[in-house]
């Protein structure tokens, strides 16, 4: 992606990108090193370096919730991407916790020679605003009174493989065939293409015109949050009704899209609560300034679903979603601890490695768990039944894996296909830690899959809950380790 020939872009010279993990950055990176642009990706955890300095991105570790490594960063930046947001793993507080990782940004920025910061922020032009937008608009406001100059990017819904919104909606209509809708169904919104967003975000930079400016983005259609859906069934061929009713409350509309969709609890509930009014662009139109092509959403959704079948989904919004609350990073779970643990192994040998690798690398998501797959969709539920992310996550791409990827109610802590390894670890509500890992060995002149489960109990609930349920994981295990052996 290249910036228009008809605007006064500057290219910059070295970026700092923070939400490098997210949806977003993940797509701006490679658009950015494409014009040859030093980039350097904020990120938490070390762990996640090697995939961004494969994309040629220089790394910085550091914190912008607690400060921690912010003084690392270089002198030389001079545009700055403020990406980040707290909405997945924030259930209270929300505005407090993006005010704080805001001034934290800016006091880093101190220390460097910014000319120019660029935010992506949510429409926010009616005035009964969800909390979600005020914790957008207070962000907005620290960086507005930072006096680096900002450019400010409120957009409506994105449309794109792996954005949070599209596979939410995608999610209702391939699931659910006749849908008992909240009122909020026939609110208005402006649906934008992640390709003109990106494109956007590209050609602001620099531009004198944009300088210490909001600009409302948004697709050229005006769409309710209903006819989008039936609009996508059509695509799909799928026939769905909707029907609205006034009576669905906050709380149970949160419920009603964290049991059907990927999304977790805290994700749908502030979703919900910004859907309640209209989403529409009423100021600054950019494309003025920016002479970019919005595509129509019916444009979107044929883009979109090549890529889903091309399985060239370059990011999911899932992925970005933290480890386990107790986790400093992917790291503390690499090393499978062996002390105060229950542990279950199953070996078997195998005859095609290739075969066993790819059913291990395909596992999860809609290949399902090969064995007793009604099992582990039963603990799914049970799973969201008490808060946890249940299975609906699924996995980003149907082959490739990588760590740090969410997979089911799982995450990828390692992942080596030439090695023959691969190490999950448990995302779903435990009374302890929990692994499953597969390693491909060699024994004589044979080879042999191996198969461990390792369960970390926390006190006597979860050393009751392990033998509890021991017969059937010995059973579901047993059968999982020769369904993936089996040629």
């Amino acid at each position: 992606m290249t910036a228009t020939n008809k605007s006064p872009y500057k290219k910059p010279k070295h970026v700092l990108l923070t939400g490098a993990t997210g949806y977003i950055g993940k797509r701006l990176i490679p658009a950015l090193v494409e014009q040859q642009i030093r980039v350097t990706c904020l990120i938490r955890h070390q762990e996640m370096a090697d995939e961004f300095t494969a994309m040629n991105c220089n790394v910085m570790v550091g914190d912008l919730a607690t400060g921690d490594g912010l003084e690392q960063v270089p002198e030389d930046i001079d545009v700055a991407y403020f990406l980040v947001h707290a909405m997945s793993d924030v259930s209270q507080d929300l505005i407090d916790v993006e005010t704080a990782i805001a001034v934290n940004f800016i006091k880093m920025l101190k220390k460097a020679s910014v000319r120019q910061i660029i935010y992506l922020s949510g429409l926010s032009n009616h005035t009964n605003v969800s909390t979600h937008l005020q914790s957008r608009i207070a962000v907005e406001n620290i960086l507005i009174r930072s006096f680096i100059p900002t450019t400010i990017l409120r957009s409506s819904i994105i449309i794109g493989s792996g954005s949070s919104s599209f596979e939410i909606i995608r999610d209702l209509v391939e699931k659910v065939p006749i849908m008992i809708a909240p009122k909020w169904i026939n609110n208005q919104c402006q649906p934008i293409s992640i390709y003109n967003v990106i494109e956007l975000l590209i050609g602001v930079v620099h531009h004198p015109d944009c300088m210490n400016q909001i600009f409302d983005i948004g697709g050229p259609d005006v769409l309710t949050f209903k006819t989008m859906m039936l609009k996508l069934a059509t695509f799909r061929g799928l026939r769905r009704w909707i029907i609205s009713v006034p009576v669905l409350s906050l709380r149970l509309s949160s419920l009603w899209l964290f049991f059907v969709t990927s999304t977790n609890f805290s994700l749908s509930k502030y979703l919900v609560d910004s859907m309640k009014e209209d989403s529409l662009c009423k100021t600054n139109p950019i494309t003025d300034i920016i002479p970019i092509k919005p595509f129509d959403f019916d444009t979107c959704l044929k883009r979109t679903f090549s890529k889903i079948e091309d399985h060239a989904v370059i990011s999911s919004w899932k992925d970005s979603w933290h480890i386990a609350k107790r986790s400093k990073g992917l790291s503390d779970y690499i090393h499978v601890p062996t002390h105060g643990c229950f542990v279950e192994h199953h070996t078997v040998l195998i005859d095609d490695i290739e075969s066993v690798k790819d059913k291990c690398w395909s596992i999860g998501g809609a290949n399902g768990w090969y064995f007793f797959n009604w099992a582990w969709r039963l603990r799914g539920v049970m799973d969201q039944c008490v808060g946890g992310v249940g299975l609906n996550r699924g996995r980003r791409h149907q082959t490739n894996i990588k760590a740090g990827d969410a997979l089911d109610f799982w995450r990828v802590i390692y992942a080596d296909k030439t090695e023959g390894r691969l190490l999950l670890y448990a995302e779903m509500k435990l009374p302890g830690n929990a692994w499953l890992e597969w390693q491909i060995k060699p024994t004589g002149d044979t080879q042999q899959l191996i198969q461990t489960a390792t369960f970390r109990p926390q006190g006597i609930f979860g050393r009751l809950y392990w033998f509890a349920l021991y017969p059937f994981h010995f059973m579901i295990f047993k059968g999982l380790a020769k369904s993936i052996a089996r040629p």
